[in-house]
C-alpha cells in the first residue's frame, strides 16, 4: 500500500553531513584502481596484438604505451595491483571476524594506502 505520510518524514542525511573516513576512502579507491587495471589490461592486449600484426602498427601502439599517458596508466596499474593485494588481505582478515571495530579498520585502511604507495615506489625503482 502507498505511504501517504511521505511529507512528514525527515530526509536521509547526504554526503555533506558525513566526514570522510578511511574505510570510505579505501572503498572508493578500490573501484578507481580497478578501473585503472582494466585500462592497463586493454592497453597491454592492444600492444601485444599490434606486435603480432605488423611492425608499423606495433610502432603506433608502442609509442602510445611509452607516452606520458601510457606511463601514467601503467603506474596506476602497478599501484592498483599492490592496493588490491593489500586490500584483499585486509578483507581476508575481516572475513575471519577480526578487525571490524572502527579504530582497527581505520588503521588497516591506512596500512593499505601507505603500503601500496611504498610498494609501488619500490617497484618503479626496481623496474
Amino acid at each position: 500500500m502507498a505511504d501517504v505520510n511521505r511529507g512528514n518524514r525527515p530526509l536521509s542525511p547526504h554526503l555533506q553531513i558525513y566526514r570522510w573516513q578511511i574505510p570510505m576512502l579505501t572503498s572508493i579507491l578500490t573501484r578507481v584502481t580497478g578501473n585503472a587495471l582494466i585500462v592497463a589490461a586493454v592497453m597491454i592486449v592492444w600492444w601485444l596484438l599490434a606486435a603480432a600484426t605488423s611492425e608499423a602498427y606495433f610502432s603506433v601502439a608502442d609509442a602510445v604505451l611509452r607516452s606520458w599517458f601510457g606511463k601514467l596508466v601503467m603506474f596506476c596499474a602497478i599501484l592498483g595491483v599492490w592496493y588490491h593485494l593489500l586490500a584483499g588481505l585486509r578483507h581476508l582478515y575481516y572475513d575471519s571476524g577480526r578487525g571490524l571495530d572502527i579504530p582497527t579498520a581505520e588503521r588497516l585502511g591506512l596500512a593499505c594506502l601507505i603500503g601500496s604507495a611504498v610498494l609501488t615506489v619500490i617497484t618503479v625503482i626496481i623496474l
